[in-house]
């Protein structure tokens, strides 16, 4: 992978996490494991290019952003889809779905990713909180989106690095 700058990529964010989706990577120890993010967001905050993602309590990978500072979001460019489905479906608390997947990991600046990424950021957390139904807008959201009260928590990450596919 080559390193860029970010600034200087022609991205659709829309695109790139709603229809394509992206894998959320972390580490907790010497142990990795990835979820599959159809949510989220790309932009800039606080001065600082950011992304921002969101994972239900319930989700394994959870514990993994929530045990250090960093994580990775690896996109695919429309590929891998069937893989990504499979990761976003098995919990990696029941098998090892990173090895059954078909696809490799790779170290990129400390952080875990996948070597058949066409993009990967590296990202260091900024500011997490819960989502609080108390603050929607428009009550809809909260009756399709959880009817089990599981909110969201939302980490909000300053995108340190840029790994484009050589």
């Amino acid at each position: 992978m080559k390193k860029t700058d970010i600034s200087k990529l022609d991205m659709n964010a829309v695109r790139m996490i709603g229809d394509e989706w992206m894998l959320i990577t972390a580490k907790k120890g010497e142990a990795v494991n990835t979820m599959t993010a159809s949510w989220g967001g790309l932009g800039v905050l606080w001065g600082r290019p950011v992304a921002t993602v969101y994972i239900r309590p319930q989700r394994y990978t959870k514990e993994f952003v929530d045990a250090g500072n960093q994580f990775t979001l690896s996109f695919f460019g429309g590929g891998h889809m069937k893989e990504m489905g499979y990761l976003g479906r098995v919990s990696g608390r029941d098998e090892d779905k990173i090895a059954k997947s078909g696809l490799a990991l790779t170290d990129v600046e400390g952080a875990p990713a996948f070597k058949e990424a066409k993009l990967v950021l590296v990202c260091r957390k900024l500011y997490e909180d819960d989502i609080k139904p108390e603050f929607f807008k428009d009550s809809e959201i909260d009756e399709k989106w959880y009817p089990d009260r599981d909110y969201h928590r939302m980490y909000i990450a300053e995108i340190t690095a840029a790994y484009t596919a050589e």
